[in-house]
């Protein structure tokens, strides 16, 4: 039913060891996520678990890792600190109804409508903000109850053993490509560091990860509307930050490995995932870019890797904290700058000279809104309705009319490009009634009447025809353009388009 061996493309062995090197990585990063939500370190890693699992069985997006996120948890820092960690659980639940609605309706068929240098953008603010938060990890906490670089050898040592994980990670594909890479690069190091006796940051020093199996918990918070309003504007802002970042992570990897995955189905897969983790005491999250970058460069292609990367790391906790705990961060960090590297688009730097001045503002700034606030909605949002009024704006500008007067002497305007919005005022300066013969045609061949303002452009129109007693017709009009005008009907006064003293016409030909 799920494909969990499929062999195109990818191997169960391959697969597992995948999976693996995941788990590895999803500890440190969850654990990051819950100090910086406010919660408990264990509350990311059962997260981490459960919407891992869900969406590797059901998502719409084989290989494609999900968990806690950074997105989800910079949004939930204040909903922790004034309401509570019960707030957040009912949140989660509400932000997972939101998320099955969401891909139900099908509407993550919209991500359609996301241009190339959004997601651009948005690659590479991601890989920067990976890149940047593993430099935590070159800081020590100071008495004062700050941080400051660590210096002398432990600064040595720290980037020396990074450097070599990332150059395993570079070099040990042109080698062989039997195991993943970047696992052998954590054990490796590893082994180093613990058996040589080399004092370093391990996992264990940010926070254990022993624990039980996750238990169901009902948020203990009144169900009732003043609930409702605290918790739901954090819903809708999760559920929509999950949404985006998930069907962008998916756009990501479709490119990587030349399929399709299937974006409403992930929709539900992530919202039945997050409900499931209100449940039992998660803080919701969504796909993770760099984690998924891994899976897919290790070899994961399918279903299974990403299930063995969720059970691994119930494993972890139930089973293999004290081990877990001892691997140096500096491998973890060397594996995270590495998938930095990987996920930040170079191609995008060799296009700034070839594509509008628009689409590099808007890459440009949808990176750094990334980065600056850490807000991936905003930066989405502002990158679409910036591209969109660009687009507008061209669009506007292509309207034209070809003019000319027939052997009877009336006068045919044809007119080429969408009528619109942004192209009425433009539409409306070409027509001189004054002037014009007792008799016009506009012709709509090669043009459409797109929305509620070119309706009104016409209706003006005819209203300065009218004025100085001549006629016009309407000519070609799609029939998308005339169910248009004749559903405008109540909104703009159409019937007085056939006033007998000015009777607009609208011919069928063709």
């Amino acid at each position: 039913m799920f494909n969990l061996f499929q062999t195109k493309g990818s191997s169960p062995k391959n697969e597992i060891l995948s999976g693996l090197t995941v788990a590895l990585a999803l500890v440190p990063e969850a654990v990051a996520f819950s100090l910086i939500a406010g919660v408990n370190p264990l509350v990311g890693l059962y997260t981490a678990f459960i919407i891992g699992l869900i969406t590797s069985l059901f998502g719409g997006r084989p290989g494609m890792i999900s968990g806690a996120t950074g997105a989800i948890a910079v949004v939930i820092v204040a909903l922790v600190a004034r309401h509570g960690v019960e707030y957040l659980f009912a949140a989660v639940l509400l932000m997972g109804v939101l998320q099955v609605a969401a891909g139900l309706f099908r509407l993550g068929k919209f991500i359609r409508l996301v241009p190339h240098p959004v997601i651009f953008g948005f690659v590479n603010g991601l890989a920067v903000v990976i890149g940047m938060a593993q430099f935590a990890q070159f800081k020590t906490a100071t008495p004062d109850g700050g941080s400051a670089w660590i210096t002398g050898v432990p600064l040595w040592t720290m980037v020396g053993f990074v450097a070599a994980t990332m150059l395993i990670i570079h070099f040990l594909p042109k080698l062989t490509k039997a195991v993943p890479s970047a696992l052998v690069a954590i054990l490796t190091v590893s082994a180093v560091v613990i058996f040589a006796g080399i004092p370093m940051r391990t996992v264990g020093d940010i926070a254990s990860i022993s624990g039980g199996l996750p238990q169901f918990h009902n948020p203990l918070v009144p169900f009732n509307w003043e609930t409702l309003s605290i918790i739901f504007p954090y819903s809708l802002i999760m559920a929509a930050v999950g949404l985006i970042e998930s069907l962008l992570t998916l756009t990501v990897v479709d490119e990587m490995t030349e399929t399709r995955g299937r974006g409403n189905k992930e929709c539900v897969a992530q919202g039945a995932a997050n409900l499931a983790t209100g449940f039992f005491g998660g803080m919701g999250g969504c796909a993770m870019i760099g984690q998924s970058i891994i899976n897919v460069s290790s070899g994961g292609r399918n279903r299974l890797s990403g299930i063995v990367a969720a059970v691994m790391l119930l494993v972890f906790i139930l089973f293999g904290g004290p081990l877990i705990e001892k691997i140096p961060m500096a491998a973890l960090v060397g594996l995270m700058f590495m998938v930095s590297i990987g996920t930040f688009e170079w191609a995008s730097l060799k296009i700034f000279r070839k594509v509008p001045a628009t689409d590099v503002f808007v890459m440009v700034a949808v990176s750094a809104i990334t980065v600056i606030i850490h807000n991936l909605a905003v930066a989405v949002l502002f990158g679409v309705v910036i591209s969109a009024l660009a687009f507008a704006w061209e669009s506007a500008k292509r309207i034209r009319a070809r003019k000319y007067v027939d052997d009877d002497g009336v006068k045919h305007y044809e007119i080429f490009g969408p009528l619109f919005f942004g192209s009425t005022a433009a539409f409306q300066e070409k027509f001189k009634p004054h002037t014009d013969p007792d008799e016009v045609v506009v012709d709509f061949k090669e043009s459409r009447v797109v929305d509620h303002s070119a309706i009104e452009a016409l209706h003006k129109l005819t209203e300065r025809y009218a004025r100085v007693g001549k006629k016009l017709h309407l000519r070609h009009l799609s029939e998308d353009c005339r169910k248009l005008l004749d559903n405008a009907e109540g909104i703009v006064d159409v019937n007085h388009w056939e006033d007998p003293k000015y009777k607009l016409v609208s011919d069928k030909l063709g």
